[in-house]
């Protein structure tokens, strides 16, 4: 074999080498739900067990349904007033809204994985 050739081989040899150490990158753990997107999630949830369209929920409100949508996806952090408002156009006691996102806040820090690698799962 040619000496140029020789070192050739090498050289992508050394780089294979070099390449394949690299550490795998760390998968970045999930982050919490926000509560804007734990209650706009029980918002939809009502709405849409209540059969009720966005339009006819924004309009009992007095917004745009445009943005009931923001609220309901959590893109948008609605006021005191404004969930009291959207609450009380579905019927739901405000309370059962602050109920229920105690709830999902729980099941969602429950699902996650814990620090010491296991999975632990818990029904809610």
């Amino acid at each position: 074999m040619d000496p140029k050739q020789d070192s050739v081989v090498h050289l992508a040899a050394a780089r294979a080498t070099r390449t394949s150490r690299r550490p795998e990158p760390r998968a970045k753990a999930p982050q919490p739900a926000l509560l804007r997107q734990i209650y706009g999630e029980i918002l939809r949830d009502e709405r849409r067990d209540q059969d009720r369209s966005l339009d006819d929920v924004a309009r009992a409100v007095g917004m745009s349904k445009q943005y009931l949508s923001e609220v309901e996806r959590g893109r948008k952090e609605a006021s005191s007033e404004i969930l009291r408002s959207v609450c009380d156009a579905l019927e739901l006691p405000i309370e059962q809204l602050l109920g229920r996102g105690i709830r999902r806040m729980t099941a969602h820090r429950t699902l996650r994985a814990p620090r010491s690698g296991g999975i632990e799962l818990c029904a809610a």
